[in-house]
């Protein structure tokens, strides 16, 4: 194996990795694609699928740094290389456990802009002083603005299980991200990413300029890994793969479709392979289920409990109606828009005659890694933490099992078959 190639684990920033010879999968003919074909867009995606990297590239493109893209797709696209004043907003940086931090973090952004393009004392609202900076940074350089927001709905999604908070939360979000849509003529582009849309909430319906990628074929490969895209790129890292689990390389290309591809964004489109999984597994030259080792969202489990959803439908796959798998509703005690959106969930195919999705778990990993949580987390004590495999067990030797909580005895009935 080439010990020269380097994985970029957790690596979100597209210059930094270049600088560094970090290997990259070239996902720029899609970033030429998006950039000349429209200007407002959403896109939606699972937590660690590489829509920060996309961002950051997209940040790197239109500051015309043109070194950094030599070699890739775009650089034989690509003739005049502009360069454009870029607001990039990361609102993953916070947790959000109350009103006070969703202003300190929209706060420090801001003020790191206006050092660079300056400050209204006038413009006393987060609304106001975003739209003064785009005004000021058009005024200065004669070009319109790219504004690129990461994780846009990360407090909305985080105070989910705070109803007052989350409302707090909302209008604020709502009249700052409406300053977007009467900022055309200062815009040359506009990118949110997030995993889901709030459109019945004020958020998008603010923002109903946006065209939303999430579903469409043509962008379908944007984050993730395609089989193409494994085979072209980690040849090196596979064969390192097969000779530490002593596998032959077509059974380890094998493996790995089967844990971590299946991941399906639009109606028709090829697998996606989870890329954290991915370059975690080769990094570590093991198997093992690494995108739920970074949390199963508080959330999502507190929509399964209150919904009492049976969860052992889930293996027999589920059906919901095309408008309803975009966007979340507030109120909506449907959990399988959210767990679609979030990853747990994907297309495994379309009815077009009763225009409705049929959904299942993407791959093993997730399948036996969303069972195995939230056993653990429906059940009101600790259990052992192994259970041999075939090996005839009693639920109640290991869990407290609550007998009028039908939800929670078909979820343990199901991990033992499952074990």
């Amino acid at each position: 194996m080439d010990f020269s190639r380097k994985l970029p684990i957790g690596i979100q920033d597209f210059e930094s990795l270049r600088n560094d010879k970090f290997l990259y999968v070239d996902k720029t003919a899609f970033l030429y694609r998006i950039v000349n074909e429209g200007r407002p867009y959403f896109l939606g995606r699972p937590r660690r699928f590489g829509k920060s990297l996309f961002l950051s590239t997209l940040k790197a493109y239109f500051q015309g740094k043109k070194e950094l893209f030599e070699g890739l797709a775009i650089a034989s696209l690509e003739k005049e290389w502009l360069e454009y004043p870029v607001f990039h907003l990361d609102l993953n940086i916070a947790s959000y456990p109350n009103f006070a931090a969703l202003e300190s973090a929209l706060n420090t952004q801001l003020s790191r802009l206006e050092e660079k393009w300056g400050k209204d004392d006038s413009e006393s609202l987060l609304s106001t002083r975003l739209e003064g900076l785009m005004h000021r940074a058009y005024k200065k350089t004669g070009k319109r603005v790219v504004v690129l927001i990461d994780e846009y709905d990360k407090p909305l999604t985080s105070t989910l299980d705070k109803p007052e908070l989350h409302e707090q939360i909302r209008e604020a979000l709502s009249g700052f991200y409406g300053v977007l849509k009467t900022a055309d003529p200062y815009l040359r582009f506009l990118l949110l990413t997030g995993i889901t849309k709030f459109s019945k909430v004020s958020i998008f319906s603010q923002l109903n300029q946006l065209q939303d990628i999430s579903m469409d074929e043509r962008y379908a490969g944007v984050c993730g890994i395609s089989q193409s895209e494994l085979i072209d790129n980690f040849e090196p890292e596979i064969q390192a793969l097969a000779e530490r689990r002593k596998m032959s390389y077509e059974e380890t290309l094998a493996e790995l479709k089967k844990r971590y591809d299946g991941y399906h964004f639009a109606k028709e489109s090829e697998g996606i392979y989870n890329p954290f999984s991915l370059l975690n597994t080769f990094a570590s030259r093991d198997f093992a289920y690494y995108w739920f080792s970074t949390g199963t969202p508080t959330f999502l489990v507190k929509m399964l409990k209150d919904a009492n959803f049976d969860i052992p439908n889930l293996e027999s796959d589920v059906t919901i109606a095309a408008p309803e798998i975009v966007d979340y509703r507030a109120g909506d005690t449907n959990p399988l828009p959210l767990l679609y959106q979030t990853g747990y969930l994907t297309i495994k195919d379309f009815d077009q005659l009763f225009n409705e999705y049929r959904l299942g778990f993407p791959n093993e990993e997730v399948k036996y890694g969303f069972l195995n949580e939230l056993q653990r987390i429906y059940s009101p004590v600790a259990q052992q933490n192994t259970i041999n495999k075939g090996k005839k067990i009693t639920v109640d030797r290991y869990i407290k099992v609550p007998h009028n909580n039908p939800t929670l005895i078909h979820l343990l009935l199901l991990y033992v078959f499952i074990v």
